[in-house]
């Protein structure tokens, strides 16, 4: 039997900053905004290419603003992911990776699947990874 995760739920203080993050910046597709009244908004987004998606809003669930913690995205090319983020005006740690159990700058320059990171967070502080892994 699959299990298939397809969404986290992300606290945020300011649903429209977070949706100008992820969305404007990002660039993860918006699949749902709905609101009921000022009690209840949902937002809906995917990543390019991702089966998963992110939930923030008002009344739906999630723990606090910035209690989510190292969520990963799996990208093929760790350096163009970090030039979007520096192009988006993201602020993050650089491209790491380890050497001997340790964080040392720059890409994996064997360019090994899951040795190459770039750490960052959204507005409220929930903290995201890119991760290289190679296309199969």
């Amino acid at each position: 039997m699959d299990w298939k995760l397809e969404l986290i739920i992300v606290g945020v203080a300011d649903v429209d900053r977070a949706k100008d993050f992820y969305v404007g910046k990002l660039g993860f597709h918006l699949d749902v905004d709905h609101a009921m009244g000022d009690a209840f908004r949902v937002v809906q987004v995917t990543p390019p290419g991702s089966a998963c998606s992110i939930t923030f809003g008002v009344n739906v669930g999630a723990g606090e603003p910035g209690a989510t913690k190292g969520v990963h995205f799996v990208v093929a090319d760790i350096e163009a992911a970090a030039a979007q983020l520096d192009g988006a005006g993201v602020e993050h740690g650089g491209i790491q990776h380890f050497v001997d159990g340790a964080m040392t700058p720059g890409p994996d320059p064997e360019r090994r699947d899951y040795n190459s990171f770039v750490f960052f967070a959204d507005p409220d502080g929930n903290s995201l990874v890119l991760q290289h892994v190679n296309p199969k």
